[in-house]
């Protein structure tokens, strides 16, 4: 790892944030000007607990609620693309020489991408630091590890993070370790919310992908770029997540309105897709990364 960064030197104030998920609790945002990168401060000693709700839907295979079904669905839908993309970059590798199909997902959740992934044929290994998650995947056949600390020596040709690096405290030292798991020839995939796109700007306090604290990072495409090139890695492609607009938008005008308001939100997810199309400032985006 190259000289450590503190990233929380000079940050300029941004905007507050309530946490609508566990505890009612006011945070602030701040700006990292030089990495155009946003941090929320203060981060909590006991962050775990922040993830102790039936509302927070990674570590769960819920369908009880509306929202519960809408993310069901579009996971569904978006474990077949997510398998798409990896198993391209796969064959990039292979141009040059024929890889191991070793895919490590960090922050696997309940496993079902993993799950693709094996019946695809695919070395399958994954982590992920919630117990009752990690519970759920080993009733899929997915064993997860607790930390990257247990695959130290390993060597992956596909490591993914779907909506991950936004929760980690230690981000230079994390994005350190894996780059050192990662092949010489493999990619490292990357999905995280983007807070310069236009729904993160039209609900702005109220947008639920600043999901303070457990958010402790909040990046633009500028931030991706400089805070890999620590690690002589380079962003390779972006990509879209459009059907991200329209869900955060309902858990947005839920949090603003105190309603689900189907019709709006849909308007606005679709308006913050449209406006993409030149800006090219999705609500999130998949950033695929390789060494330099």
């Amino acid at each position: 790892m190259n000289q450590k960064i503190d990233f929380y030197k000079n940050l300029e104030p941004f905007l507050s944030c309530k946490d609508y998920t566990v505890s009612g609790e006011v945070y602030q945002v701040k700006k990292n000007t030089e990495f155009d990168l946003l941090a929320t401060v203060p981060v909590p000693k006991n962050l775990s607990d922040y993830y102790k709700s039936e509302d927070y839907i990674s570590h769960t295979d819920s369908k009880k609620s509306v929202l519960d079904k809408v993310y069901q669905s579009v996971k569904n839908i978006t474990l077949k693309r997510k398998l798409k993309l990896v198993n391209k970059y796969l064959l990039c590798q292979e141009s040059i020489s024929r890889p191991e199909k070793n895919i490590l997902d960090v922050g696997a959740g309940t496993g079902d991408f993993l799950k693709v992934c094996q019946n695809n044929s695919w070395n399958v290994f994954g982590t992920e630091p919630d117990l009752g998650a990690r519970t759920i995947a080993s009733k899929k056949g997915i064993i997860l590890q607790e930390d990257l600390s247990k695959l130290e020596g390993k060597e992956f040709e596909i490591i993914t993070l779907w909506h991950v690096l936004e929760h980690v405290e230690n981000l230079q030292e994390y994005i350190s370790i894996l780059n050192n798991l990662l092949s010489e020839k493999g990619r490292l995939i990357i999905a995280v919310p983007n807070y310069k796109s236009y729904d993160a700007n039209y609900y702005k306090q109220f947008w639920a992908a600043f999901d303070v604290p457990r958010h402790v990072w909040h990046f633009s495409k500028t931030s991706i770029t400089k805070l890999f090139s620590l690690e002589n890695m380079i962003v390779e492609k972006t990509l879209p997540m459009k059907f991200d607009s329209y869900y955060v938008s309902l858990l947005s005008e839920k949090y603003k309105t105190g309603n689900m308001n189907l019709l709006k939100s849909f308007y606005v997810g679709f308006i913050s897709n449209w406006k993409a199309k030149s800006t090219k400032e999705h609500s999130s985006s998949i950033y695929v990364l390789k060494k330099r």
